[in-house]
């Protein structure tokens, strides 16, 4: 019985060997080379399904048919205008032919190697050869007036260019031509032009590049945001003048409606004093007129009230009137007697 066992389990064991090596099932998102030492047996293999191939003789090649993605490391970069920029850029690949890529690049991660070095190079002869403004705008529209005068390269560098006999002063926007004032999206759309010309004995297909950050370098950074806080004060300053000078025109608005107020109120109230003081003058006048001697006799006795005060002294003679009406109960003097001054 063992005898018998053995052979059949190693028969079993064989046959799966054979069907093992025979058999092999290509995924949908896959497409598989076939070789045989070394050499293709057959044509590429994009449809999925159970296929057929020599056993221990030929071997199976897969690689990925779907969009790959390859990401770069943020690189130094150095713009028409002489701005140095840290650019970070991204991109979508694919195989489409995948001989070509097995024999010349192999893998995938030597494909990423590979692209490290050509998509580099494209962005950085795209973005070299264009101002720093270029890169940033998403699209080639016409550029305002404020923006043409900010492109200009920094003014050390323009005053260094023109102390060197030998150097070139660095292009603004103005002197670009207006066919070359590309945005971004056209920039993208060069790279992945330059780019493909370089992948293409490669089986690769570059589908896109975008540009993910555009920073400057640490050195340039520091100096710019400097340049916007004192932009930034400027404006500031700009706005607390104005807003100074409106509230100084405010202020003497005020001052002056206050002046004209105060003015419109004095004169009223000059106005009511003197029709008061002429009243009350017309009502003296009145009570004169009714009962002279009354009148007298009240005006004395507000004499006496306003100078007959504590500790007064007054030296008067004796034939004065202002005695009149201390001398006399009745208010009367003979008038021989006021006029002789005795008592």
């Amino acid at each position: 019985m063992q005898r018998v066992v053995a052979p059949l389990l190693m028969l079993v064991v064989l046959l799966m060997l054979l069907v093992g090596g025979t058999l092999y099932q290509v995924d949908e998102t896959e497409q598989v080379i076939v070789t045989q030492f070394g050499e293709p047996a057959r044509a590429p293999i994009t449809t999925p399904g159970l296929k057929v191939k020599v056993p221990f003789m030929q071997t199976v090649h897969r690689f990925d048919k779907r969009i790959l993605e390859w990401d770069g490391l943020p690189g130094q970069i150095p713009t028409l205008d002489k701005r140095f920029i840290v650019m970070d850029t991204t991109a979508r690949w694919r195989i489409v032919d995948p001989l070509r890529f097995l024999q010349s690049v192999g893998e995938e991660r030597s494909a990423q190697s590979r692209l490290d070095d050509l998509i580099n190079a494209a962005a950085r002869d795209v973005i070299s050869s264009h101002l720093l403004i270029q890169a940033v705008r998403t699209f080639a529209r016409e550029l305002p007036a404020e923006a043409l005068e900010e492109a200009g390269p920094p003014e050390e560098q323009r005053v260094a260019a023109e102390v060197k006999s030998d150097a070139t002063v660095p292009p603004t926007v103005k002197e670009v031509p207006p066919e070359e004032r590309l945005g971004r999206d056209a920039m993208t759309a060069l790279m992945v032009k330059r780019a493909r010309q370089n992948v293409a004995s490669l089986g690769i297909e570059i589908i896109d590049v975008r540009i993910k950050s555009i920073n400057y370098v640490r050195e340039v950074e520091q100096r710019v945001y400097e340049r916007m806080i004192s932009e930034r004060r400027r404006i500031a300053a700009r706005y607390r003048s104005e807003g100074d000078g409106a509230s100084a025109k405010i202020r003497g608005e005020k001052e002056r409606e206050l002046d004209r107020i105060r003015s419109e109120a004095y004169r009223k109230a000059q106005e009511t004093i003197g029709k008061a003081d002429a009243e009350a003058a017309r009502i003296y006048a009145e009570a004169y007129g009714q009962d002279p001697e009354f009148y007298a006799f009240y005006q004395t006795l507000d004499a006496y009230k306003q100078t007959l005060q504590k500790n007064a002294s007054l030296l008067l003679t004796t034939g004065s009137d202002f005695y009149r009406y201390l001398k006399s109960v009745n208010g009367v003097v003979p008038h021989a007697t006021a006029k002789e001054g005795k008592p």
